[in-house]
């Protein structure tokens, strides 16, 4: 007699990761295909187990919501079933995040009597449980583009437990790479691909990501902390900013509305003053702090000042001293360089956000004007585009050449290619070192380029990096800023120099806590090299709004 077959399960690749311990069932009605795939790698990748039925083994069912559920499962397994019902977002919340979320507000419960399924959480908060996360795999985009904020190097030694606890978290995580990675290892590689279409293939495979698209039910939070962003940063109050920066990521994910500060409580990157404040703004409508630096006249005119292109935060104190308190003011002042004269003329144009679609076809002219000049470049667009934004703030460019040696001096030509066809209008910086060898060899070009057809300025970075070390620029230029400190840090705790120019093993300094550089960068040839050298989960652009 035959054995009875038996159905295989996936095993974890890493049996210490974030869901470790964790056995799931997945109800498949109404996610698409792609969506669930990618679900169930990262489930596997850290640590749990995929299981084809509802058995006793299961400690966890998600599903996008009750319909389906009952759909698939039906209420009399249902009411037997011990383990945690939750929405996918509590799975999309926790991968964005980098660690667990509360589950209170994703649990799909049954309520007694009727024996019918409801989202108690959801339902107390108002909200609809389906929101679209995975819904919908419709807008990918081709190459997509790159950009990070450049950081203060000082801020990775800010205290900031939230960041402290992930650095923890994510150096247990190993061999997270993906089952389809060609080369999953995690030493340092010395090669490059040898023809364009490796190096187009690389770089397709971890662009190929969905619009990100948050449910952003509590605008009326995030919008308030977005101007405490801009303030804090004008201020030049860097660590505060950028906590109200990794607060928006956070509630803007939630699926359900803010009523109160207790359903926040539990979420990363909400301490206490932040719940304070949330609960301000839910009870009134608005938020003192915001309201006294909106009254404050100093703090007003220095973060006005502040959002001028090339202020930074000592020059807009300084501008305020000499007795200026509008833009208007600031015409007439001798004391500005070029390029924030710059800024300044052209401010309300450069504040104007970009339409993802228009990023888009800019992009497909930018790819086409390259290859003009140079045959086989590689030219993606990168920040907020890349990682799925419906806007841009401005526009970031990343370009390389497969052969490592071809896009030494092409800035320069293609620079003036894009003049002569109307496209970068106005320069504010440009250094060429690729000549020279100095810097890494990267070329450097910040500007102003209008849309086809129109005189509206926008914001544009070109960087030109060797091939060898394009994965950094990758890496950097996409951001988040979240993301790009946690990657820092994890790098420095294990002994190493982060930045867009590559991964340097640090040397011991007895004048500096954190020591110097090497000077030579280990050498990746993908994104998800970097990450999985350095321990860290592969995280696909759109994943990237953390």
């Amino acid at each position: 007699m035959a054995p009875k077959a038996t159905k295989k399960r996936s095993a974890p690749s890493d049996p210490d990761g974030m869901f470790a311990g964790m056995a799931v069932f997945l109800v498949e009605i109404g996610v698409q295909p792609r969506r669930l795939q990618i679900w169930k790698q990262k489930l596997e990748q850290m640590g749990a187990s995929i299981e084809d039925r509802l058995s006793k083994k299961v400690t966890h069912v998600f599903a996008m919501n009750s319909e389906a559920l009952l759909q698939q499962i039906g209420r009399q397994r249902l009411s037997r079933f011990k383990g945690s019902v939750l929405l996918y977002q509590w799975l999309e919340g926790s991968l964005s995040l980098g660690e667990k979320v509360s589950e209170a507000p994703y649990i799909l419960t049954l309520e007694s009597g009727e024996g019918s399924l409801s989202d108690k959480s959801l339902k107390e908060c108002g909200s609809k449980a389906s929101n679209g996360y995975g819904s919908s795999d419709d807008e990918t985009s081709h190459h997509k583009k790159i950009r990070t904020s450049p950081e203060d190097p000082k801020t990775a030694s800010t205290k900031d437990m939230d960041d402290t606890v992930n650095v923890a978290v994510y150096e247990e995580r190993k061999n997270v790479s993906s089952s389809d990675d060609l080369s999953p290892t995690h030493s340092p590689v010395n090669s490059s691909p040898s023809t364009p279409d490796a190096l187009t293939k690389t770089v397709e495979i971890s662009d190929s990501s969905l619009p990100y698209s948050p449910p952003d039910q509590n605008q009326n939070i995030t919008e308030i902390f977005g101007k405490l962003v801009n303030t804090y940063r004008a201020l030049g109050d860097d660590r505060r900013s950028f906590s109200y920066y990794k607060a928006i990521a956070v509630i803007e994910k939630l699926p359900f509305k803010i009523e109160n500060m207790d359903q926040v409580k539990h979420l990363p990157a909400i301490g206490k003053s932040m719940q304070d404040h949330i609960q301000e703004i839910v009870s009134t409508g608005k938020l003192s702090k915001l309201e006294h630096f909106e009254t404050d006249e100093k703090v007003r005119t220095v973060s006005l000042f502040g959002e001028v292109w090339g202020i930074g935060p000592a020059t807009a104190l300084k501008l305020y001293d000499k007795g200026h308190r509008t833009l208007d003011d600031l015409k007439n002042e001798d004391s500005l360089t070029n390029a924030q004269r710059l800024g300044l003329k052209y401010f309300d144009d450069i504040k104007t956000r970009i339409p993802r679609h228009e990023v888009q076809e800019m992009e497909q002219l930018l790819q086409k004007a390259a290859e003009e000049i140079l045959p086989e470049v590689v030219v993606v667009c990168g920040g907020s585009y890349r990682r799925g934004k419906a806007s841009c703030g401005d526009m970031d460019i990343v370009i390389t050449h497969p052969d490592g040696k071809s896009h030494i001096g092409f800035l320069r030509k293609y620079v003036k290619h894009l003049k002569d066809i109307k496209f970068l209008r106005e320069d504010l910086i440009f250094s060429i070192h690729s000549e020279e060898d100095t810097d890494a060899g990267v070329d450097t070009y910040f500007g102003l380029c209008t849309y086809p057809g129109r005189e509206l300025r926008h914001r544009i970075d070109l960087k030109v990096y060797p091939r060898d070390i394009y994965a950094f620029g990758l890496i950097a230029w996409t951001g988040n800023d979240v993301l790009n400190r946690r990657l820092r840090l994890l790098a420095e705790s294990k002994g190493y120099r982060l930045d867009d120019t590559g991964l340097f093993p640090a040397t011991q300094s007895s004048s500096s806590k954190r020591g110097t550089r090497a000077i030579t960068s280990l050498r990746f040839k993908t994104e998800r090299e970097v990450f999985d050298f350095l321990g860290f989960p592969w995280f696909e652009p759109h994943e990237r709004n953390l």
